[in-house]
C-alpha cells in the first residue's frame, strides 16, 4: 500500500501550499490529462490517467510511496474520495478540498443553492436524473459523457426549464450559457459541464403532450435544511387527507382510505416518475409529487386536468397535466416506475402492463371487475394483490354514519428476478 494517499481538489485556481507540498513529494500521481499537464507534477512521478477509478486504487495500493489523486473541484462531493475509500481498496486518505464544481457553477449563475437538489447523471440511468428535473425547481446536474445537456433536454421533453450550462469551470475554457431546455439540444457541449435546471413554477396543462410553454424560474425562499423539506410540502401536515382540504368533494374511488393505501403500494420515491391515469381531483397526483417524485397526470375532462393543475400550484408541487384519452394518449409518454389507474379498467391495466412498470395500482367497484383487472396483471407478468376495503365515516357526536365506500384495491408487481 502507498506510504501516503493524498486526494487533491482543483477548481482552477492556484494550489494551496498543502496541495504544493503533497504534489511536490509525491511519487505517483493520477488525474485527468489537464490535472497531469500542471507544472506542479513532479517530472520523475509515475503518472496514470484516471479513466476507472477502481483500476486506479487498485494501482495506487500496490505502489510504494507517495501518491497523490487529483480532481476537479470537491473530491468528497460526489467525487473520488468514496471510490478510494472502498472497503475493497482498503485506502486511508488526506483530502485537500477545493471548491466544488456545483457551488462554483451557483455563484457564476449568482443563485443560492441551498434549495437545490444535486444529481449525478450517467448514461445507464439518465431517466432518474431526468425526473428529479421534472419534479423540482431548481436541480444541478453533474453530467457525462452520453448523459450531457442535450440528453437531458430530450429526455425532458415538453418539460421545459431553463438551463444554465457551466462548461470547463475554472480553466481558460470556461463559459457559462442560458437558454431554454428545448434549445439546448441543438447545441454541442464541452465536457466537464455542470447544467443547472430552474423552472418548473407555472403549471399548465398540456393537451396532448404538446408544450405547456416557455419555462419560467423558481427561486424558492429560504428554509432551514438544504434541498426540500422532508415530507410534504408547504405547511400541510400528512397525506390521503379529506376532500376539505383540497376545496373539493372526493369520489368514492378518491376516498382517503383507498388513497392511502394506494400511495403506500405506489411508494413514490426522488427520481421515480409516476403516471397517475384519471386523475380525477388531482388529490393522488399532488400527493404523490409530494413524496418528490415526478408525475404525469392524465385525464380526458378538461375541467379536471385544470383542477389537477390548480391543485398543484396551491401546494407547491411540480405536475406534467395531460388532458386525452387513454389507453391511446399513454403511447408517447416517457417510460413509468410506477402507474396509479384512477379508471379505464381492464384495457388501460393491459396497455400499462405492456410498458413494464415496477408497479400498477388501481381499484374496482364490482367483483367481475376486479377479476378482469386482475386477469389482465397476471397476463402482463405480475403477481397480484386484490382486498376488499369497506369504510365507514362516522358523527362522534351521535355515532351516525356520514359516508361509506366500498371497493376492491388491486396491485400488480412485477415478481423480482
Amino acid at each position: 500500500m502507498a506510504d501516503r494517499v493524498t486526494v487533491i481538489g482543483w477548481d482552477g485556481t492556484p494550489l494551496t501550499d498543502a496541495a504544493r507540498s503533497a504534489l511536490g513529494a509525491a511519487t505517483l500521481v493520477a488525474g485527468a490529462a489537464h490535472h497531469l499537464a500542471l507544472p506542479e507534477v513532479p517530472p520523475g512521478a509515475e503518472r496514470i490517467r484516471l479513466g476507472s477509478v477502481d483500476l486506479a486504487a487498485r494501482r495506487i495500493a500496490q505502489h510504494r510511496g507517495s501518491a497523490v489523486v487529483l480532481a476537479d473541484g470537491d473530491p468528497g462531493f460526489f467525487g473520488v474520495v468514496r471510490a478510494l475509500r472502498a472497503p475493497e481498496h482498503g485506502l486511508e486518505v488526506e483530502v485537500v478540498p477545493a471548491v466544488s464544481s456545483v457551488a462554483t457553477a451557483f455563484a457564476r449563475a449568482g443563485m443560492p443553492w441551498d434549495d437545490a437538489q444535486v444529481v449525478v447523471a450517467h448514461s445507464r440511468d439518465l431517466r432518474r436524473a431526468v425526473n428529479v428535473c421534472r419534479a423540482h425547481t431548481k436541480v444541478a446536474v453533474l453530467t457525462s459523457p452520453g448523459a450531457g445537456p442535450a440528453e437531458l433536454a430530450l429526455l425532458l421533453g415538453p418539460v421545459h426549464r431553463t438551463f444554465v450550462i457551466c462548461e470547463a469551470l475554472g480553466t481558460e475554457r470556461e463559459q457559462v450559457t442560458v437558454l431554454t431546455s428545448d434549445k439546448a439540444a441543438d447545441h454541442a457541449w464541452r465536457d466537464p459541464n455542470v447544467v443547472i435546471v430552474i423552472g418548473g413554477s407555472g403549471i399548465a396543462p398540456v393537451r396532448g403532450g404538446s408544450s405547456a410553454g416557455a419555462a419560467r424560474g423558481a427561486l424558492q425562499s429560504g428554509g432551514w435544511i438544504a434541498g426540500r423539506e422532508p415530507g410534504y410540502p408547504g405547511t400541510v401536515r400528512g397525506w390521503a387527507l379529506p376532500g376539505p382540504a383540497y376545496g373539493t368533494a372526493l369520489s368514492e374511488s378518491e376516498s382517503p382510505q383507498l388513497r392511502s393505501l394506494q400511495l403506500a403500494r405506489v411508494g413514490p420515491r426522488l427520481g421515480d416518475l409516476v403516471w397517475d391515469i384519471g386523475a380525477g381531483s388531482g388529490a393522488a397526483a399532488v400527493e404523490t409529487a409530494g413524496f418528490g417524485a415526478a408525475v404525469i397526470a392524465v385525464d380526458r375532462d378538461p375541467d379536471a386536468c385544470e383542477r389537477t393543475a390548480t391543485l398543484a400550484r396551491r401546494f407547491a408541487v411540480q405536475l406534467q397535466v395531460i388532458q386525452g384519452v387513454a389507453p391511446g394518449v399513454l403511447e408517447d409518454l416517457p417510460e413509468p416506475d410506477v402507474v396509479r389507474i384512477g379508471g379505464g379498467g381492464a384495457p388501460v391495466v393491459a396497455a400499462c402492463a405492456a410498458r413494464r412498470p415496477e408497479r400498477i395500482v388501481t381499484q374496482a367497484t364490482t367483483r367481475d371487475e376486479a377479476e378482469a383487472i386482475g386477469a389482465a396483471l397476471e397476463d402482463g407478468g405480475y403477481a397480484v394483490e386484490c382486498v376488499l376495503l369497506q369504510s365507514v365515516e362516522l358523527d362522534t357526536r351521535g355515532w351516525t354514519e356520514r359516508e361509506r365506500a366500498v371497493t376492491f384495491m388491486l396491485c400488480g408487481h412485477r415478481p423480482h428476478q
